[in-house]
Order: structure tokens, then C-alpha cells, then sequence
């Protein structure tokens, strides 16, 4: 029975330890890593647990293929969780950079996206007439009602019958006043009323055809493309055309599917909102670019994250064994060494420590060759996927962001930390005797 409590207390403190550390910010545990170098230095039991941590350390050559099967797999866990981290943070980060404090977007009560918005002509009509929003030169409100289609288009790569869905958005003049980030790189801008397109940098890397001059068939139509451009974020997936133009394509008519308007002040947004809901020929939603976007990752977002951390646990428990191999053998080959030590005075908690310090040691190892490999590999990594409330793919860069990095390296030391716990305190309750005796 007594075994078994201590078996279940340790199954304790670890659960309580990891959950505390998965919460930890990184100037805690640099608070943790001082107090813990303080009493190493100014207690003797620190100064014992730094002596028998040095003996430790100074046989790993003679461990080293042990050692490296530890340092490889927790580098493998790290660096595949850093990448699957890397791709939501990239996602999210080119949406989030779509938005900006000063433009709303406009769209029929109710909808979660533009491609579920459908605004009449009544509405197009009285949303840029509403007190808030910025002009131009002329003294016009600098709004752009927005229609949004889905088109398919030949996949780079692809066989001759696969194709993918590009978003198509068919835009008014105040469209790049609204987007200071826009600028075409190539070719020129469509002219209003003809069936010209310009397209973004990243559906240019994605579908076949979309360089400038060529000629590609969108509704049954056919289309010239005529410019390339880029604006830094999301809609730099997508392929632009005159509004009239495509409505009358795909026969949506005078409706489009929202309104993104400038507002003369970024604080007016609350009066903004107040006045579209006030007036009763409206039924409308306002949000600001910022918001609307965000909400756009969030589901995506999730389920990349939730994915890579599924990978990462089965992984980890793979690693987990590993390490738990290698100390307990590591233990077991010093069995002597740890009794004679607390033979001559050596308390239990000092070479508890040691051990822990030193598996800690190979983890963070393996943690730190994790995720420089996974930054060398994915950083700027481009891919692509389908949307959340989107109709076409969106193509973006892998972010290896300096949080992203430090979740890798706490994961590394979390499997280093329970892979060393149980083989340090079997070192450190194993009869004196009995270890001794051992061969």
C-alpha cells in the first residue's frame, strides 16, 4: 500500500506540475530557474545536487547513443508541433492583417460571411449616405459595395481536370482607397464595364493562366487577365473584376453581397453602427474589418492547432518512453555511484534533482534542434487551403513566431521533466544496501 501512494502522489504532482506549466509565462519560469540556481548555489544541499548533476553530466560521452535516442525524439515531437502550430498562426496572421481599425464592412442581418450576404440595391444606396464615413477629393463617401462568387480555375501541378475554387470579387472605384496596402506589380488595373481581371500574387502561385495577356473563362465567359497585384494579406488569393461586370455574369443582378466603407474617425465606429441600425430601411450587421476577419480564423485556426497537438501527444508518448528508457538504464548503470553518495551524506532530494536537471538537459536540447529545424523548414512556408467562409483557397506563410517556438520548447521540457521524475526518485529510494549489491 505504501508504494501505491507513492506511486499515485507522484501521478499527482506530475498532473499538477504539467498543468501548472502549461499556464506558465516565460518570465515565471525564468523566476524559477534563478530561485533554483540561487539555492543550488547558497544551500548545501543545492551544492550537493550540483555536484552529483556535474558527475552525471560528465559520463554522458560515454551514454551518447542513449542520450541522442532522447535528444532526436523530443526533437522530432517539437519539431512537428511547431510546424502544425506555425500553419494556424500563419493562417490566422494573413487574416488578421486583412482588417484595420478604420473600415467596416456591411452586410445583411444575420451573416457570418460575405458569401452568405446578399444587400439589395436600396440598401447599396443608403449604407454609404449614413454620417461617419470618409471622403475623397470630390467630396464622395469612399465606399465600395463588394460581390463575392466562387470561380474554378486549373490548379498549378494539377492534371489536366483538376481544378480549384478562386474567389472572385467584383469591385467598385473605392476599392483600393479603402486598401492603402493594395498596389498592382504587374500589368495594369481592369477598365470599369469590360470583362478584365486583375489578380492577386498568391492565386497567381496557386492556378494556372493568370499571368497578364492571358485568357481564361470564368461563367461561360471569357476573361482577360490584365494586372497583378498585392496588398500583403488574404486578398492577395483572390481575383478582381469591375462589380457590374461580374453581377452581370453570374446574374446576381444590381444585389451585392456587402458594403466596406473607410470611416472618417476609427472612434466612430460605435455611432457608425448606431446609425445603420437606427435607420428603418435597413437590416444590416456592421463589423470592423479587424473583428470580421478574426472571427474569419478562428474555426480553421482551432482545428490546426487542435490537430498538431493530437500529433504532438502521440509523439510525445513515443519520446516519453524513450526517456524514461534511457534515465531508468542511466540510473541503473550508476546504481553504485548514487549509493556510495548517500552513503558519505548525500540526502535523497539532491540526487532527485540531479537526475532531473540532467534529462531536463538532453530535452531542452531536443527542444531548442526541434524548432530551429522547424523554423529553417516552414518559416515563410507557403501553402494553401479552403477558407472558413470562404468560397476559394487562401494561400498564406507559415509563421514560426517566437511564442510558437517557446510552446515547443515547454512541451520538450514537460516530457523531460516526467521522463526524469520517476527514475530519480527509484535512484533516490533504492535501499543503499541493495544498490551496492548491484552489478
Amino acid at each position: 500500500m505504501k508504494e501505491f501512494g507513492v506511486g499515485m502522489a507522484l501521478c499527482v504532482t506530475v498532473g499538477v506540475c504539467l498543468t501548472a506549466w502549461t499556464m506558465m509565462p516565460p518570465i515565471a519560469v525564468l523566476v524559477l530557474v534563478v530561485l533554483l540556481a540561487l539555492w543550488m548555489a547558497l544551500t548545501r544541499r543545492g551544492r550537493q545536487a550540483a555536484s552529483v548533476a556535474s558527475v552525471g553530466l560528465s559520463t554522458l560521452r560515454a551514454r551518447l547513443g542513449s542520450s541522442a535516442v532522447v535528444v532526436v525524439g523530443i526533437a522530432g515531437v517539437v519539431g512537428v508541433l511547431v510546424a502544425m502550430l506555425a500553419m494556424g498562426e500563419g493562417y490566422a496572421e494573413t487574416l488578421r492583417k486583412t482588417g484595420s481599425p478604420d473600415t467596416v464592412i456591411v452586410m445583411r442581418g444575420g451573416s457570418a460571411s460575405e458569401v452568405m450576404s446578399v444587400l439589395d440595391r436600396d440598401s447599396l444606396v443608403v449604407i454609404p449616405q449614413t454620417a461617419g464615413i470618409a471622403r475623397d477629393a470630390k467630396g464622395d463617401p469612399i465606399a465600395s459595395p463588394e460581390l463575392v462568387v466562387a470561380a474554378n480555375l486549373p490548379v498549378k501541378g494539377g492534371g489536366p481536370d483538376d481544378e480549384g475554387s478562386v474567389q472572385l470579387r467584383g469591385v467598385g472605384d473605392k476599392a483600393t482607397l479603402i486598401r492603402p496596402n493594395f498596389r498592382i506589380i504587374e500589368g495594369r488595373n481592369f477598365n470599369p464595364g469590360m470583362r478584365e481581371l486583375i489578380v492577386g500574387k498568391g492565386a497567381q502561385r496557386q492556378f494556372v493562366g493568370l499571368e497578364p495577356g492571358h485568357k481564361i473563362r470564368l461563367g461561360n465567359q471569357e476573361w482577360t487577365v490584365v494586372g497583378v497585384f498585392s496588398s500583403g494579406d488574404a486578398l492577395d488569393s483572390e481575383v478582381w473584376g469591375d462589380a457590374a461586370v461580374v453581377a452581370d455574369t453570374y446574374r446576381r443582378g444590381s444585389s451585392r453581397a456587402s458594403v466596406t466603407v473607410k470611416l472618417a474617425d476609427p472612434k466612430g465606429f460605435d455611432a457608425f453602427k448606431s446609425a445603420l441600425a437606427a435607420d428603418p430601411r435597413l437590416k444590416v450587421d456592421a463589423e470592423s474589418t479587424i473583428e470580421y476577419f478574426s472571427k474569419q480564423s478562428e474555426g480553421t485556426t482551432k482545428m490546426i492547432k487542435g490537430i498538431g497537438i493530437a500529433v504532438g501527444l502521440i509523439m510525445a508518448i513515443g519520446a516519453l518512453f524513450g526517456a524514461l528508457n534511457t534515465m531508468f538504464a542511466a540510473v541503473a548503470s550508476r546504481a553504485r555511484e548514487i549509493a556510495t553518495l548517500r552513503a558519505i551524506g548525500f540526502r535523497g532530494l539532491p540526487v532527485v534533482v540531479a537526475i532531473m536537471l540532467e534529462t531536463m538537459l538532453l530535452a531542452l536540447i531536443g527542444g531548442l534542434l526541434g524548432g530551429v529545424i522547424a523554423w529553417a523548414i516552414f518559416n515563410n512556408f507557403t501553402a494553401s487551403t479552403l477558407a472558413q467562409g470562404s468560397v476559394g483557397q487562401l494561400t498564406f506563410a507559415f509563421r514560426v513566431s517566437p511564442e510558437v517556438l517557446w510552446t515547443g520548447v515547454k512541451w520538450a521540457l514537460a516530457i523531460g521533466f516526467v521522463g526524469g521524475l520517476f527514475p530519480a526518485v527509484r535512484a533516490a529510494r533504492l535501499p543503499v544496501t541493495t544498490a551496492l549489491r548491484e552489478l
